[in-house]
């Protein structure tokens, strides 16, 4: 009896050691739409997800904001986490938000430009670092500097960006002016998202989750914008997509060189969804091309309305509408950043990092 008693305590401090060590304070999540849980509610864009038949897997079956059929990135590696999803922002902006909070905006890009308009309009990545600026100044007042340091520098701050910049730059009806080249708008991309991570830094962040663009190039839209019938992937738009993540890669490795104090994650998601693509049965996926909702060849000619087609099975499918994952991909794509190995996460996984 007694050594039954001493082995269920001795189990029970285990997995308290292990909650602890998988516990931060609070995440600050920045970004697109891939993140988003419900931002753009709360100002006028045609850039929404708040209607059906998006949320038709999320519980209680209604659409929060969120662009995918249930759950997205930011609700899965917040269960990891265990804290609750980062709220958005707008939602209560004179919140404290205790345990994070999040900025991102569907169709947000690194560019102030990208979905910049009256009708498309998006929070771009520049406003959400200033967002958090304000966040940062009410945790001084209540916390003394030296507190809000300790919070925040042991907090993650996520940053999803920069797929909306590409697909802009290569959809078949961009606006972008085509005197800038590839080359030009890629630097551009890096040195922009250079200057807004030293600007986190010089409010505290420390410990950063930044993904790379995706194979954006193999999205449902791009595919039924490209010039042969067959759907295949636009080869040009993954180049730059690629090209766009080594020399990220490479600035972050410099500024780690220049700023000591900071540790991240770079997550390699432009090779992990290529290879769910090229080998979908390892994932459980069966369907790699088409959307579940939409319209028209690849369900991509139009977007996912109240009006829409939708299928029956999500879980087989990698994306959700013509430019999103499921949540089924999107609960691939946590597994693999939170303790995933150096193959698509590195130099630390999230479960690594957050150790530190």
């Amino acid at each position: 009896m007694a050594i039954s008693s001493f082995l269920s305590f001795f189990f029970l401090l285990i997995r308290f050691k292990l909650s602890q060590a998988q516990s931060v304070p609070a995440a600050y999540m920045f970004g697109d739409s891939l993140i988003d849980v419900g931002n753009n509610n709360y100002f006028v864009s045609i850039i929404k997800a708040n209607f059906p038949y998006n949320g038709v897997d999320y519980p209680g079956g209604k659409p929060t904001g969120r662009f995918c059929n249930g759950k997205n990135t930011a609700d899965f590696l917040a269960e990891k986490l265990g804290i609750p999803t980062p709220p958005p922002y707008l939602a209560d902006k004179n919140n404290q938000f205790p345990k994070g909070v999040s900025f991102a905006s569907g169709g947000a890009g690194v560019f102030n430009t990208t979905n910049g308009d009256i009708i498309s309009k998006a929070l771009h990545f520049s406003q959400q670092v200033q967002f958090f600026s304000f966040v940062q100044q009410r945790l001084v007042k209540q916390l003394g500097s030296d507190g809000a340091m300790k919070q925040l520098s042991k907090s993650l701050f996520v940053i999803v960006i920069g797929s909306n910049d590409i697909i802009n730059f290569f959809k078949s009806d961009s606006k972008l002016p085509k005197a800038t080249s590839p080359q030009q708008y890629v630097d551009q991309m890096v040195s922009i998202l250079q200057s807004q991570l030293k600007k986190l830094h010089g409010l505290d962040a420390r410990k950063f989750v930044i993904t790379a663009v995706g194979s954006v190039g193999c999205i449902p839209l791009l595919r039924y914008q490209s010039a042969n019938s067959s759907g295949e992937c636009s080869q040009q738009a993954n180049f730059w997509a690629d090209k766009y993540n080594q020399q990220l890669k490479s600035m972050l490795q410099g500024l780690k060189a220049e700023l000591k104090d900071i540790n991240y994650s770079f997550f390699d998601t432009y090779n992990l969804l290529l290879n769910v693509i090229q080998n979908p049965a390892t994932y459980g996926f069966s369907e790699v091309k088409a959307a579940c909702c939409g319209f028209g060849r690849l369900m991509a000619k139009l977007p996912c309305t109240p009006l829409a087609l939708f299928c029956s099975n999500r879980s087989n499918h990698v994306f959700w509408d013509r430019y999103h994952p499921t949540e089924a991909a999107d609960r691939v794509i946590i597994n693999t950043v939170f303790d995933g190995t150096n193959k698509y996460v590195f130099p630390l996984n999230v479960k690594q990092l957050i150790a530190l």
